[in-house]
């Protein structure tokens, strides 16, 4: 079918802080859990939540705490509950999560859970921002939480869509998000934990940007609120789906849970690749410099 339903998921996350890492683990997995439920209710069949979804932003602080909120991929407990649901509801869930791999190496990473609740595979944010934000000490602090992705710029095969993954800072960067157009992705998903201030304006800015550039659709997701008790900033929300002519499909609000939907036509990425030719006109035996400098 050349015509399928997204759905984007945004959520606040009421618990505070100082509450235990599976008070937050439990409260935010039960949540979604709904809000999953609702968007496959509403015909959404690929499905997409929020980076590190599954408890607050953490990062603000530099706190060893959160380690504990890691899991492996695929074999903990989150990724095994949501293929699950993924199997029974017939739809592709798009899991942004904490990973551990071994003893202590930990990874921003998102699973990728086909409609028969398979794991297809995951991607691990590659782009590990390190500043200030806020008031005080608070901060987008990654460094210290996340090893940067190893694992390239996968594209999976589901069972309605080339699926691609890019992670909230990673949307910064150009050049990972045509190494996914190049792979053939016709949807990137793109998680995210972005407050309002220096990069708000950019929101509804670089994400069509890529969209036109690479002949694809992307999904653009941002948590909702104010998380206590650092209370870094408002997460301003406005989850959307952009088409490959740079046009919004579908937008959220700015302060609300809500479940955003849109349709996603894959004959119009063939029509946009037919007129813009990008791929065709691309020059990289000019570009060696790019890895050099």
């Amino acid at each position: 079918m050349s015509k399928i339903s997204i759905g984007l998921i945004q959520a606040s996350h009421e618990i505070e802080g100082s509450a235990p890492v599976e008070v937050h683990k439990e409260a935010a997995v039960q949540k979604h859990i709904v809000l999953v439920r609702e968007a496959a209710a509403r015909g959404a069949k690929i499905i997409g939540l929020q980076e590190v979804f599954y408890g607050p932003y953490f990062c603000t602080e530099q706190n060893p705490k959160w380690y504990a909120s890691a899991e492996p991929v695929p074999e903990g407990p989150t990724t095994r509950r949501f293929q699950e649901l993924a199997k029974e509801l017939v739809v592709v869930i798009i899991l942004p999560v904490y990973e551990v791999e071994g003893i202590a190496s930990y990874y921003n990473t998102a699973a990728v859970i086909d409609a028969d609740g398979t794991y297809l595979g995951k991607y691990r944010k590659h782009h590990i921002p390190h500043v200030e934000a806020g008031e005080g000490t608070n901060g987008f602090w990654e460094k210290y939480y996340f090893k940067p992705g190893n694992l390239g710029f996968p594209v999976f095969d589901t069972a309605y869509a080339r699926v691609g993954v890019y992670i909230c800072y990673d949307r910064h960067f150009p050049e990972g998000a045509r190494l996914l157009g190049l792979a053939g992705a016709e949807i990137v998903f793109n998680p995210s934990a972005t407050v309002a201030g220096t990069s708000e304006y950019l929101w509804k800015l670089e994400q069509p940007a890529h969209a036109v550039a690479n002949g694809y659709y992307v999904a653009a997701i941002n948590r909702v609120g104010v998380e206590a008790p650092w209370n870094m900033g408002e997460f301003y929300g406005q989850s959307y789906l952009v088409d490959p002519r740079g046009r919004m499909v579908a937008i959220g609000s700015r302060d609300q849970d809500e479940v955003v939907i849109g349709e996603m036509d894959t004959e119009m990425i063939r029509e946009v690749r037919n007129v813009w030719q990008f791929y065709r006109d691309r020059r990289p035996e000019t570009y060696e410099h790019l890895v050099s400098l």
